[in-house]
């Protein structure tokens, strides 16, 4: 605002002098001088709009206490900008080297698998730590900015990191991964109006957001796993999403996002010909199975930035489809969520999300499942709850502490039905299935369904540089996964990851 009267009163007292030393003469000299101080007035507020909407250092903490827009964004002031044309390009992203370590090996790489990829002690896994490094997790940013347009401006965001793995990726004499679209959208956004249209693929309208509902204004947990904390709600995928701001303190958001269900189908095949998902084709991947959707996921949020904290309460609506005995069939899920951000002090906030409801298991970061399939083919619901409380605690804007406690927990949803004069169970945490062998190396008897994911997760980021060549930082993170079981025939056994990483990262679009 500062800069903008300023340039203001310098666009007034030009104009007058130009006025006053022409006369009538030198209107035509008067009208080509406010055009061009209003085009550089344009171009001024499209590099302020560059820095205070680019993305901050998600999952990698920001310089300053990150409670309004201006100060989330903050991290990206100082970030290239490079005018080509009528558009204004902003890079940003980060080279990354990380260290892996996990007591029980989950085969995964940065982004761990906080579910089923914990194992018991039947697997060979459970007795073998896991070692690695990677650089996957490295990102590339450009926003690209159209010149405003009265009231109007358009814009369109890139980001993308290497966690892709394509059928001849491997980790072999050259690592061979590919790139892989984080996101990738336009937004369309009247100031007169107060309001911003977005079309793309981005973080989900469910995520938690730092202030309002901006894209790029999302609360990312700031560890260094690629898969954060349990209990963190989030999708990236595509949407439409449209967002109206009242002021400075209230915004109200309605999204439509891809859908795509977490099914469990169970170890007994159903009683009739069922079909809960296809194989990829064209553009899809063919080693991947597609859920059968009918519709988008719908999310409605409000959002309210009072004086103090930031707050948001939402709705979240799922249609689930599957076709059996020949005929197609469809059962509706969704849930309530809630969140908070509230600054104990200048250097500390606490944070508290919560959803809760009927097939909302993929909006968690331990996957737990959507829907299961009942023994007529039919699916049924999952009834489950995430919740996530972190806290952190920046004493210098060269270190950032932080810690989070998260769970994510689902009902059994199970069945019986008599096949050749036997009982089996069917669904979700049934009482029937056997984990006798779950405790047994080599064993194939452990059903072993998951019905609940604890984490408690702690670290420190330490920016040791930062000045002309941008800035580096190191971060350690420690994380305890506990996993426990539906009780089945031979108990309900449970299973834990200990695991540390440790990450070196270099932001040269950032000072």
């Amino acid at each position: 605002m500062r800069v903008a009267l300023m340039l203001g009163a310098l666009t007034s007292g030009e104009v007058f002098a130009q006025a006053t030393s022409d006369g009538s003469g030198g209107m035509d000299q008067l009208r080509q001088t406010v055009q061009r101080l209003q085009n550089e007035l344009a171009q001024v507020q499209a590099q302020l709009d560059a820095a205070n909407q680019s993305a901050p250092a998600a999952s990698g903490p920001a310089p300053a206490r990150a409670t309004t827009a201006t100060a989330a964004s903050s991290s990206k002031v100082g970030a290239p900008v490079l005018n080509a044309g009528p558009l204004t390009l902003t890079f940003g992203g980060f080279a990354e080297l990380t260290a892996i370590y996990r007591n029980r090996n989950e085969v995964a790489d940065v982004s761990s698998n906080f579910n089923t990829g914990i194992p018991f002690p039947s697997a060979s896994q459970y007795h073998l730590s896991e070692f690695r490094e990677s650089a996957r997790q490295s990102r590339l940013s450009l926003l690209t900015q159209g010149p405003q347009v009265g009231d109007a401006t358009a814009e369109a965001y890139l980001e993308m990191d290497f966690q892709a793995s394509a059928p001849t990726a491997n980790s072999g004499e050259s690592n061979s991964y590919n790139p892989r679209m984080r996101q990738y959208y336009a937004t369309y956004r009247r100031k007169d109006d107060n309001f911003y249209l977005l079309a793309g693929q981005s973080f989900s309208l469910a995520t938690l957001f730092h202030h309002g509902l901006n894209p790029r204004q999302e609360q990312i947990p700031v560890v260094v796993d690629g898969q954060y904390v349990p209990g963190f709600n989030w999708t990236r995928n595509p949407q439409v999403r449209f967002v109206k701001s009242v002021g400075d303190s209230l915004a109200f958001g309605l999204s439509l996002e891809s859908p795509q269900a977490s099914i469990f189908s169970g170890p007994n095949a159903p009683l009739v010909q069922t079909v809960t998902a296809l194989p990829g084709g064209m553009l899809f991947a063919p080693t991947t199975n597609y859920s059968l959707d009918v519709a988008p996921d719908v999310i409605a949020k409000v959002a309210w930035d009072p004086s103090y904290g930031h707050y948001e309460l939402y709705g979240l609506g799922r249609a689930f489809r599957d076709r059996a005995a020949q005929r197609n069939n469809t059962i509706f899920g969704g849930g309530v969520g809630a969140g908070m951000i509230l600054p104990l002090s200048r250097q500390i906030d606490f944070q508290l999300t919560g959803l809760v409801g009927e097939g909302i298991g993929r909006y968690g970061s331990a996957q737990l499942p959507d829907v299961t399939v009942r023994p007529d083919g039919k699916l049924a619901s999952i009834r489950a709850y995430q919740a996530l409380a972190g806290l952190i605690y920046r004493p210098t804007t060269a270190w950032t502490l932080y810690g989070y406690a998260g769970i994510e927990d689902a009902d059994s949803k199970s069945f019986t039905a008599v096949v050749n004069g036997t009982t089996l169970g069917y669904g979700y945490g049934s009482p029937l299935y056997n984990n006798s062998g779950c405790g047994i190396e080599g064993s194939t008897l452990c059903a072993a369904n998951t019905s609940r994911i604890e984490q408690v997760t702690t670290g420190a980021w330490y920016r040791y540089y930062q000045g002309p060549l941008g800035y580096m930082q190191v971060g350690v993170q420690g994380a305890y996964t506990k996993r426990r079981t539906f009780n089945g025939i031979g108990g309900d056994p449970s299973t834990s990851l200990t695991g540390g990483m440790v990450s070196f990262r270099y932001y040269p679009y950032q000072n």
